[in-house]
């Protein structure tokens, strides 16, 4: 395995970059190898949907124990107050629609969505965990194909 695809995989994995950066990395590797692109595709979206189960836990059982940590508690606090507004936008608008709107929320690729920012919709909402983790998959999936097929598009303007 080259560098270049284990940084798409580290890249996947990280709430700033995760799907959004990860899997055109990843397009791009495969391409320049001459493999098929479903080789870099299915690792990267199942990664992330992996990530699901990997946040879910960090929320429910770590996040107490590193709120102990005053560094992590100021960074938390600070993001959360943030991101609170966002969850209550989030609440006022789709509470009839529900999952279908988190699925959306994870599936469209732009900053502040992915699955870090879905799980923490769905925890901080108290939300269903087992359709909260399907439904962020889906929209994990929704994502991977639009940025599939978003970055085979900009890669065939400059082929």
């Amino acid at each position: 395995m080259d560098l270049r695809f284990l940084y798409a995989l580290i890249l996947t994995i990280l709430p700033v970059t995760e799907l959004r950066v990860g899997l055109p990395l990843g397009i791009i590797y495969a391409r320049d190898n001459a493999l098929p692109i479903i080789f870099a595709f299915l690792p990267i979206v199942l990664i992330n949907i992996l990530l699901i189960f990997f946040v879910f836990y960090f929320l429910d059982n770590l996040h107490h124990v590193f709120m102990g940590v005053k560094i992590y508690r100021r960074l938390f606090e600070k993001y959360l107050k943030i991101f609170q507004k966002r969850v209550d936008k989030f609440e006022r608008k789709y509470e009839a629609t529900g999952f279908l709107a988190l699925m959306f929320f994870v599936g469209v690729p732009l900053p502040g969505t992915g699955v870090w920012a879905g799980c923490l919709v769905s925890w901080l909402l108290g939300l269903d965990r087992k359709k909260s983790v399907l439904t962020i998959g889906v929209g994990v999936v929704i994502a991977g194909i639009l940025i599939l097929l978003g970055t085979l598009g900009v890669i065939g303007i400059f082929t």
